[in-house]
């Protein structure tokens, strides 16, 4: 009898825990694709630029004493500096090698195959 409820329970933990990883994957779908969230925040980043410039907020910048203003990055001298900077400035930022290796093993794992059977296996185990 007690065999029968704890196969009982089992079933029901798996019932909620493969409710949960399938939300989780749907939710994971809808998201869009990481290049793309880049270019968002990238166009969110220069809205913002043109419209705070416009305003002064009276901070001093603590090491130089100057006033700290917002360059709008949609003229076309930032423009212009941006797009000509541009892979200077993704290969000075140290991260941005991390992220994009990370990106291709993930790419790759599930492509493969290995995320889906690794986390099966994982769920056996739990």
């Amino acid at each position: 009898m007690s065999n029968h409820a704890t196969n009982n329970n089992l079933c029901a933990s798996r019932s909620v825990m493969d409710k949960f990883l399938n939300s989780v994957e749907r939710v994971g779908n809808k998201i869009p694709d990481p290049a793309l969230l880049f270019f968002y925040g990238l166009l969110i980043i220069w809205i913002l630029s043109a419209f705070l410039s416009q305003f002064n907020f009276g901070l001093i910048h603590p090491v130089t004493g100057t006033t700290v203003e917002i360059k709008n990055l949609l003229t076309g001298h930032a423009l212009a500096g941006s797009l000509t900077n541009m892979v200077t400035t993704f290969t000075s930022f140290a991260p941005i090698g991390i992220v994009l290796v990370a990106m291709l093993g993930v790419g790759v794992a599930e492509a493969s195959g290995f995320i889906t059977t690794g986390l099966k296996k994982m769920l056996n185990i739990t």
